[in-house]
């Protein structure tokens, strides 16, 4: 009878205990999985930056006027704000990806990793504010690797494939979104001449988990998670990682991404053109000897209708996605002449240095020289856009599209930045006096 009682117990403890092994199995899904393989590479990032203000000594009575004028008068008072966001840890010597937008114009990095309190001060690596990607370092802690997030892939996302979007804006832990693909590589226009290439998804970005990664039901890292739309209520966006793959390099050798070059003068079709073939595109109005389009036979009045199979409708479209990709990266490119339709492989270069100084001074009408660390107006083309709107031999350049440039080395930066973006509006100074002047 004893023997009898305890084998029942047994028997009934059995049936009890198999509800809760059945009821584990089904609450770890393929989501708490993955979670549990990226989380530890998500990482908390604090920035620190130094504003100074000038306060005048009438406290404001008078306006921006009476600030500008005592604005020398008074020393600037200083104070420092802080930033949070969020950053992939995607190598186990300390390499964090993260975006620009997280730690730009910081004066300190601090790096707060899952599960630990104390902070490690980070080191920018590089940045491109363009594709809005940046890259910090930490610094070893002994001879333990960090945890990380390998590189995976985004060019074989399914539109309803579930992914997780995960950030640690407050350092306190992980912040998790999931949600599924809308769209696998989506065009967004963000203003009339700029466009950048996202995931699509409805897995909520608040502005903390910006930086953040985005990763699949594997825990593979296939995007990196950007705050961009606020008005786009109930849609994130997240910037694919084979973007990220193709500059990736650049950012860990240069600190840049250096702007590729095909070598072709955009210009737009018209609406014309658009509504009488359903398509936009964009019209190729000169090209560069010895450039990539001219050794791939392109020709003046070819219309390009897409890049790696993403549409373009304006100048400014095309020169975004050609911006992310390095020199030497190869793409297929879809263009119109007359009315057949071609493609052909085209292997990107780096962008000539002698090309961009050309380019500005056949465009904006001037050269600029090099003197005592200064940027003055060389020489300029009779009758040129510069010469038009009243710039003078001597003249000092400041600001190209709003950067500083010092230097001949800054100028052919910005040119190639620059370039093909039309009209650009430089800073001159004259004496004391300084002016706006947008050209051409």
């Amino acid at each position: 009878m004893y023997r009898f009682c305890l084998l029942m117990i047994i028997v009934l403890s059995g049936l009890l205990t198999v509800p809760v092994f059945a009821s584990q199995a089904q609450r770890r899904t393929p989501v708490v999985t993955a979670v549990e393989k990226a989380g530890p590479a998500v990482v908390n990032i604090r920035t620190e930056q130094i504003v100074e203000r000038h306060r005048s000594p009438f406290f404001g009575f008078g306006g921006s006027l009476f600030d500008e004028f005592f604005r020398g008068f008074a020393a600037p008072r200083s104070y420092t704000t802080q930033a949070l966001g969020s950053g992939v840890l995607i190598d186990g010597s300390g390499l964090i990806l993260t975006n620009a937008h997280v730690i730009n114009r910081a004066s300190r990095i601090f790096v707060a990793l899952q599960g630990r309190t104390k902070e490690i001060e980070a080191k920018l690596v590089g940045k491109d504010e363009r594709l809005d990607l940046a890259l910090v370092r930490i610094p070893r802690q002994g001879r333990k690797a960090y945890p990380f997030l390998p590189l995976g892939t985004s060019d074989d996302l399914m539109v309803g494939e579930t992914v997780i979007a995960i950030g640690n804006p407050l350092g306190l832990g992980s912040s998790i979104t999931t949600g599924v693909v809308s769209g696998p590589l989506r065009a967004l226009t963000l203003s009339e001449d700029f466009m950048a290439v996202f995931i699509q998804t409805d897995a909520l970005i608040n502005p903390g988990n910006s930086g953040g990664p985005l990763i699949n039901l594997d825990g593979k890292l296939i995007g990196i998670s950007t705050a961009i739309a606020k008005q786009a209520q109930g849609i994130g966006f997240s910037i694919p990682v084979d973007i990220i793959r193709r500059v990736l390099e650049d950012l860990k050798k240069y600190g840049r991404v250096r702007r590729s070059f095909l070598g072709v003068i955009p210009g737009r079709t018209g609406d014309r053109f658009a509504a009488a073939r359903g398509y936009g595109g964009v019209l190729v109005t000169e090209i560069v000897p010895g450039s990539p389009a001219d050794k791939a036979g392109l020709e003046l009045a070819d219309v390009i209708l897409s890049l790696d199979n993403v549409p373009v409708e304006t100048p400014g479209e095309l020169l975004n996605i050609l911006s992310s990709y390095a020199p030497g990266n190869r793409l297929e490119m879809t263009y119109l002449r007359g009315t057949k339709e071609h493609r052909q492989e085209i292997e990107l270069t780096a962008f000539p240095t002698g090309y961009a100084l050309q380019y500005a001074s056949q465009t904006f009408g001037f050269t600029v020289e090099e003197r005592k660390g200064r940027l003055l107006v060389a020489d300029l083309v009779n009758d040129g856009p510069a010469d038009r709107v009243g710039m003078r031999h001597g003249d000092l350049v400041v600001e190209v599209a709003g950067e500083k440039v010092k230097n001949l080395d800054d100028y052919v930066r910005v040119m190639k930045e620059q370039f093909g973006r039309l009209p650009v509006q430089f800073l001159v100074v004259r004496g004391n006096q300084g002016y706006y002047i947008d050209l051409p």
